[in-house]
């Protein structure tokens, strides 16, 4: 569904059954334990959650809980531009010339005979170069530039047809057909190291010298978890995704393969602070590769749980879509179209082992 079709059909009527459980503006500072720090140990357990909330119009307060589900998401913390996972040289002081979301296309003037440069690889920059690309369809001076940090375009096209969720798929091949067809220039191995300014144009400048100018830049990059309100607690997050560590393994871009990853429940979820769960998108860390039914699976398994139906929370009620991508992210700088590894390993070699050859 569309966003607007989640808030219509899902999140409103649920807003209006729920009533004042809901606080609106209202913003999560800080969970801990009442009475104790991050350090203490003494009947630590036994101490209900202190959840420090900040509303917009007034003084924070603190509630007390018996279990805590961050369901928060990644979507208020984007990462940069920058290629090394840090903001860009010059990129804050740019910031305002930047965009770190889909923007409303339906605001054609913004867009419409100008440059608009899209940086990064996922769906979200997908989607953003579909609708810019039907923009230079019907405008000739409408131009538009999609730089990957890759050396290839590798994955940025999805599996297309051989993706199970036909919607995504055909992001894919659309987005292809427009590279091909002109309407989008494909910038690869373009990793930024500084934003500077022509004016009100920024100006991207690559490790390797090379230079991107657009009336607007639109950074979609992914997004990362906001763990800074969590200091308090005690967690075991996968040192690279920042991901529970039972789940990492199975969402890791860097290994995962074939496109299919597992469901995952109270179990996979669970921290060393006890009733403590991180579900959802804030689940993978930075893995790009989170769909909302996996929040839906995970969220019915953690109330379970808490509910004390261990044997409802084991159950997995759900099997996920293939991505039809297969060999997880490949080599970082590797410039061909086979990258190798996992399922699209190479073909088995004879090794030499002893007196005779052995097929492995």
């Amino acid at each position: 569904p569309t966003g607007a079709q989640w808030i219509s059909g899902y999140l409103a009527p649920l807003a209006t059954e729920l009533g004042e459980r809901v606080r609106y503006d209202a913003r999560v500072v800080g969970v801990s334990r009442l009475g104790r720090d991050r350090l203490v140990d003494a009947g630590r357990g036994d101490q209900p959650f202190t959840v420090h909330v900040q509303p917009s119009d007034g003084e924070e307060y603190r509630l007390q809980a018996r279990a805590v589900i961050d369901a928060s998401g990644t979507w208020s913390l984007p990462n940069p531009a920058g290629a090394d996972g840090l903001p860009a040289l010059g990129e804050r002081a740019a910031a305002e010339l930047l965009s770190y979301r889909i923007p409303d296309f339906r605001d054609r003037e913004g867009f419409e005979g100008k440059h608009t440069v899209v940086i990064g690889s996922g769906h979200s920059a997908v989607t953003a170069v579909l609708a810019l690309a039907r923009m230079a369809r019907r405008d000739p001076d409408t131009t538009v530039t999609w730089a990957l940090r890759r050396a290839t375009a590798g994955n940025a096209f999805g599996g297309r047809e051989a993706d199970e969720l036909p919607a995504r798929g055909a992001l894919g091949i659309k987005a292809k057909e427009f590279v091909d067809a002109g309407l989008v220039s494909l910038v690869t191995g373009f990793r930024v190291e500084r934003v500077t300014t022509d004016g009100d144009r920024p100006v991207l400048v690559a490790e390797d010298g090379r230079t991107l100018t657009g009336d607007r830049v639109v950074v979609l990059t992914g997004f990362r978890p906001d763990l800074s309100f969590l200091s308090e607690l005690r967690l075991e997050l996968d040192p690279t995704l920042q991901a529970p560590v039972r789940i990492a393994a199975e969402v890791d871009p860097n290994v995962h393969s074939c496109g299919s990853v597992a469901a995952t429940g109270a179990a996979d979820l669970a921290q060393p602070e006890p009733d403590f769960y991180l579900v959802g998108a804030k689940s993978y860390g930075r893995a790009p590769t989170f769909l909302a039914l996996t929040g839906y699976e995970q969220v019915r398994s953690v109330v379970a749980e808490l509910a004390g139906d261990h044997e409802a929370a084991r159950r997995v009620e759900l099997v996920l879509p293939d991505t039809g991508v297969c060999g997880g992210a490949g080599l970082f700088d590797a410039s061909g179209a086979s990258l190798g590894g996992a399922c699209c390993a190479p073909p088995a070699q004879v090794l030499q082992i002893g007196r005779a050859p052995a097929t492995v």
